[in-house]
């Protein structure tokens, strides 16, 4: 099981990286091929800030969701080129990041380490 700290540290990554990504990979014609990706990035920067983990700014959003955004942004992203009919240009890079956002997301403990109470 993968520690909320580290799926942070993660999300903190994958964010920029999915901003980044079509124009690292040469893949940015400005349409949803290129959007899809820099959208849920900014997306999973937003949402992290306000997750109940120990790396947001404020505790609003709980685990639980947090991940259950994840698996429907990563499933969407994974299928987003066959389903908005980009996957001629580029399909690779969206359906290898979108299932490894799902399998990151349930491997992902959905309890804080500060909030684990210690039984003796």
């Amino acid at each position: 099981m993968i520690p909320t700290n580290v799926h942070g540290v993660i999300d903190y990554i994958v964010g920029p990286a999915l901003i980044a990504a079509p124009w690292l990979f040469g893949f940015a014609d400005g349409g949803a091929e290129t959007w899809v990706p820099v959208l849920l990035g900014a997306g999973i920067i937003l949402y992290s800030l306000v997750t109940d983990y120990e790396l947001s700014m404020s505790k609003s959003l709980s685990m639980s969701a947090h991940l259950g955004i994840d698996i429907a942004g990563g499933a969407f992203l994974a299928v987003s080129p066959w389903l908005l009919g980009y996957s001629d240009l580029v399909y690779w890079p969206h359906l290898v990041v979108g299932l490894a956002i799902i399998i990151i997301s349930l491997m992902t403990k959905t309890v804080p380490e500060y909030k684990r109470v210690v039984r003796r």
